[in-house]
C-alpha cells in the first residue's frame, strides 16, 4: 500500500479528537467538581486543551499531506534541497512565544486565587504526609494547634466543614508528597522542611471524596490514599467531639498500662 504511513499518521488526530469527544459519555472525563472555584480551573484547562488541540490537528494534517504528496513510491520527482527561510523561522518562534505569554497572563487570576490569595480564616487542620499515610491534626477547644487538646487522626479518615473556607497547613515528615483532591481541583506538593498552605470551599452540603498522593513517594505510593468527608459545621463539630472523646479514652487506657508496666 503506497500511502500506508500517511493514513496511519492521519489516524492520530482522528482518534485523538474522538477520544476527547467520547470520554464524557463513558465516564472518563473530569471527576465531578464540588468546589466553588473549580469551574475556573476547568475552563482554563479546556481553553488550553482547545488551543493546543487545534494546533495539534493542523500539524498532523500537514504531516499527512506531505507524506501523501512526497511519497517515494509514487513521486518520481528528484529531491530538492532548501536552506530554509529566516522569515518562517522568525514567525514560528514568535507565534509560540506570544501564545505562551497570552496563556501566562490569562491564568494569572486563577493562580492567584488558588495559590496566593490566602483566606483570612483560622487553620482548620494540619496535614502531614508520611510514607505512606496522611496524618491530620485538628485544633482542640482552645483553637490552637500543637497543644495538649489537639485531635490527631492517622486512619486517613479526614473531615472538613462544607460551605465555608477550609485552610490547611501542609507539611512532610520524610519525602516529597502531593496532597490532591481531584473533586475540588486543588493540589499541593508537600516539600520536606517547608510549611505550606492550601485552601478550598466545598459547595455541596454533604460529600465524600478521594484523597490521593500525586507524587511518587516510594514503594507504597499506591496505598497513600484517604477519604475526605465534607459535612455541615454542626455535624463536623459533633464528629470532632466524638473523636476527641475516643482519643481521651485511649490516652487514659495507655496511661494505666504504662503505670502497670512501671510497677512490674
Amino acid at each position: 500500500m503506497r500511502h500506508f504511513w500517511a493514513f496511519l499518521f492521519l489516524l492520530v488526530p482522528i482518534l485523538g479528537v474522538l477520544t476527547f469527544l467520547l470520554a464524557p459519555y463513558y465516564n472518563h472525563a473530569f471527576p465531578r467538581d464540588i468546589s466553588e472555584q473549580g469551574h475556573v480551573i476547568d475552563q482554563l484547562f479546556m481553553f488550553i486543551l482547545s488551543l493546543t488541540g487545534i494546533i495539534f490537528v493542523g500539524t498532523e494534517v500537514c504531516l499527512f499531506y506531505f507524506m501523501w504528496k512526497y511519497n517515494g513510491q509514487s513521486n518520481a520527482e528528484p529531491v530538492k534541497y532548501s536552506h530554509g527561510s529566516h522569515t518562517l523561522e522568525v514567525v514560528w518562534t514568535i507565534l509560540p512565544a506570544v501564545t505562551l505569554l497570552f496563556i501566562a497572563i490569562y491564568q494569572m487570576n486563577a493562580w492567584a486565587d488558588a495559590k496566593m490569595r490566602r483566606p483570612n480564616v483560622p487553620v482548620t487542620a494540619e496535614v502531614t504526609g508520611r510514607q505512606f499515610n496522611w496524618d491530620v491534626r485538628y485544633p482542640g477547644p482552645d483553637g490552637e494547634l500543637h497543644t495538649p487538646d489537639d485531635i490527631v487522626r492517622v486512619d486517613g479518615d479526614i473531615h472538613f466543614p462544607s460551605g465555608e473556607e477550609v485552610l490547611l497547613s501542609i507539611k512532610s515528615a520524610d519525602v516529597l508528597h502531593s496532597f490532591f483532591l481531584p473533586n475540588l481541583r486543588i493540589k499541593q506538593d508537600v516539600v520536606p522542611g517547608m510549611q505550606q498552605y492550601m485552601w478550598f470551599k466545598c459547595r455541596e452540603p454533604k460529600e465524600v471524596v478521594d484523597i490521593v498522593c500525586a507524587e511518587l513517594c516510594g514503594w507504597g505510593h499506591y496505598k497513600m490514599s484517604g477519604r475526605a468527608t465534607f459535612e455541615p459545621r454542626a455535624e463536623f463539630n459533633a464528629w470532632l467531639k466524638e473523636k476527641a472523646a475516643e482519643q481521651n479514652v485511649r490516652q487514659v487506657a495507655q496511661a494505666k498500662e504504662e503505670k502497670k508496666e512501671e510497677k512490674k
